[in-house]
Parts: structure tokens; sequence; C-alpha cells
């Protein structure tokens, strides 16, 4: 059984992941010092997979405790969960994402170097294509000035990797460009819980149906859109946790060394109401939200290309939009 470290394992996609690693027989090893995620994740995760997990409570940046888990664990690859995320926070306090996130991630990929392991899966996003020229996006459109220092740290992250992977003799990686993770687990063991106010869409739209926030505000409805409001492309997290044991896989199966990007994506975008909407038929309750201004720095459209990801690495999404809000609902219910 291989032993998989997945830094930050115990927030929202990390924790799935573990998941789809303990389905597919790895051995996950959680590192995460849950500044951004709960500890009851853990005991879920157990619940969840009837398993006895390995979890290290630490800060990812701590290279001496770091360097002791490579060696202990005897890691055979890395899957890099662990960055700061909120957009607007970035914009506030920049150094603090591009301490973490960045000079964080440089650490790490030394400590890898030294220990001598190949194979890591970086999450990365689609912020670093900006507003898109064409539609879907392909890997192969340009990527762009970030709206935000925590895109920034993104695109760097994935350069540094890059660079690394080119004049390493044993680097094999893959960034994975995720666009917009919603849902949770069927189970309701685990999902999305975001510290503070949420600046997501869905779990916002879930606290405010279940009365933990006032109404919903949708940000402009006079965009060149369908329905006048910005349209995304909406991946279910499970999919997108099965997308990083395909990506893993697919490391492993490289003789030399590599370095490669790829969307995670349904390839099919949903405007702000289509998504209110659907929330409404499939669970039977009424959304609360008004039309208010647009929000600086948001997109009109994007939606991804998952050509790639078919031939590539033979994954695509089989959860719909109708699932992520049913799960994602079911999981807002348990926690009220």
């Amino acid at each position: 059984m291989k032993n998989i470290l997945v830094t930050g394992g115990a927030g929202f996609i990390g924790s799935h992941t573990v998941v789809e690693l303990i389905n597919s027989g790895y051995h996950p090893i959680i590192l995460d010092d849950f500044r951004n995620s709960s500890r009851d994740v853990i005991q879920r995760l157990a619940e969840l997979t009837k398993t006895k997990l390995t979890c290290y409570d630490q800060d990812y940046k701590d290279v001496k405790n770091l360097n002791q888990i490579l060696k202990k664990e005897s890691i055979d690859g890395v899957i890099h969960f662990a960055a700061y995320k909120a957009v607007g926070e970035s914009s506030e306090n920049p150094l603090k994402y591009y301490h973490n996130n960045v000079s964080g991630f440089v650490s790490l990929l030394r400590a890898l170097e030294t220990a001598k392991i190949k194979n890591i899966v970086f999450s990365s996003s689609c912020t670093v294509y900006g507003e898109p020229d064409k539609l879907p996006l392909d890997e192969s459109a340009p990527v762009k000035a970030a709206a935000s220092p925590y895109g920034e740290t993104k695109k760097m992250c994935e350069k540094i990797l890059h660079d690394a992977t080119l004049v390493s003799k044993s680097f094999k990686s893959l960034s994975l460009r995720y666009f917009n993770p919603i849902g949770a687990h069927p189970s309701a063991l685990i999902g999305e819980l975001p510290i503070g106010t949420p600046t997501c869409l869905v779990p916002f739209l879930t606290q405010s149906v279940a009365g933990l926030r006032g109404g919903l505000t949708v940000y402009g409805d006079d965009y060149p859109t369908p329905d006048g409001t910005c349209i995304r492309d909406y991946v279910h997290v499970v999919d997108l946790a099965k997308a990083h044991i395909k990506a893993f896989e697919f490391l492993e199966g490289q003789e030399a060394t590599t370095y490669d990007i790829c969307n995670v994506g349904t390839g099919q975008g949903s405007s702000v109401l289509e998504v209110i909407n659907e929330f409404e038929r499939v669970t039977g309750k009424k959304v609360d939200y008004k039309i208010g201004p647009r929000r600086s720095g948001d997109l009109i459209t994007s939606y991804a290309s998952v050509d790639k990801a078919k031939t590539m690495l033979g994954w695509q999404s089989g959860l719909t939009l109708a699932d992520a809000l049913k799960d994602a609902w079911r999981w807002q219910e348990t926690l009220r």
C-alpha cells in the first residue's frame, strides 16, 4: 500500500480526496494545522472510511517536522492542498498569502527533493486564466494577470513547480486547475465548512436557507448572459476528489520526469440564477435573494474544456449540479 501525504487533508477538497484515496487502496497521511478546518473532520473521516487515520497536527511550513514525517512514513507521493484561499482576504493581507502559499510551497518542494519523493499533484485554480478570450477554456488558454494575490499565488506555484520539475532528475508533477467545487459527500459526514462568512455562492446559499445568514445577494443581473447573471462551471467535490486519484495514477505511470496541467470541471456552465432555481427544485426550499450591483473582479463567464482530462487522465465528471446541491443541503442540515 502506497503512502500519500495530503497537505491540508482536513479541508473541504482534501478530506474528500482522503476518502477516495482509501477507496482506491492508498494510505493517506494527513498533514493539517486546522487553521482553516475543524478537528472533528478526522473523526468523521474515520467513521466514513472505517479506517484508523494517520494525521499530523502541524503547519506544513515547519520544515524540521516535515522532514521527520517524510522519513518516518516512507512517503510515495504528495497531494498538496495546504493554502489560504479567500480572495478578498488576500487583497487585504497579501504578504500572508505569499508567505504561506508560495514560500511554504518552495520549502515543501525542497523537502520532497531531499527525501527523493517523485510524485506531486498540485491544487491549482482556473483563476489563472482570468477573463476568457474564448470558451470553453482549455489548457492552451493564456495565463493572465490575476485579479487577486490569491490568484497570483496559484500562478507562481505553477511556475515554480514547472521549473523545479524540469531541472529535477526525479520529479513528476501535475497541476490540476479546478473550476468551482461544490457539494458534499453523500453520507453527509463531511462537506464544506467555511470559517467565517462564506465567499462562495453555494455555502452562502445553504447557510442563508438554514437561517444562519441573511438573504443572498446576486451581484448583478445585467451581464451579457442569457439571464444576466454570471456563469461558472460547478463540479461536485466527490468527482474532483476522484480526479486526484487519476492524476496520481497518471504520474506513477510516467517513466521520465514530467510536468503537466489539466482542467477539472464539468465542461458546462450554470448561471447564478440557474443554481438558485435548481436548488429550490431539488430541495423544495425557497431561497430568499435580492439583486445587487455588480461585484468588482467577478468574471462574466467561465467554464472548462475537459477533453484533456478525459484523454490524459481517463477522468470525467459523473455527478450533476442537482446531485451537488442536494448533497450540499443534506450536509448543511447536519450542522443546524
